[in-house]
């Protein structure tokens, strides 16, 4: 594969993800148990701080994909972390570029139950 596929692919794959991460209702999202028991408040800041997120770096997003994220909330440190599945989400995609055949499920929980 060419540098220049691959860089065409992991842009689509960034913009996929950058759209599921800002519209949550689109696509599949999961949180955990540990997210839920903070309450409906608390959800939804977390929520609309997923949505926002954009501090992607090297550290973080090595892929350049931004599929994961961390950041602080009311002394709780939260990750979203965005995985790539076949349309019977039952394996992994075999190409999370190509959105007609990859269900993207992005899972919010706290670091502590990673």
């Amino acid at each position: 594969m060419t540098t220049e596929i691959k860089s065409a692919q992991t842009d689509r794959i960034r913009t996929l993800n950058d759209e599921l991460r800002k519209n949550l209702s689109q696509g599949h999202a999961v949180m955990t148990i540990g997210i839920a028991a903070l309450g409906s408040e608390a959800v939804a800041r977390i929520v609309k701080t997923v949505e926002v997120y954009d501090d992607f770096c090297h550290a973080n997003d090595p892929y350049e994909e931004h599929d994961f994220g961390s950041f602080e909330i009311d002394g709780q440190t939260i990750f979203f972390k965005i995985d790539y599945y076949d349309p019977t989400l039952t394996v992994h995609s075999p190409d999370p570029s190509d959105a007609s055949i990859t269900k993207r499920v992005i899972t919010i929980m706290l670091a502590d139950e990673y």
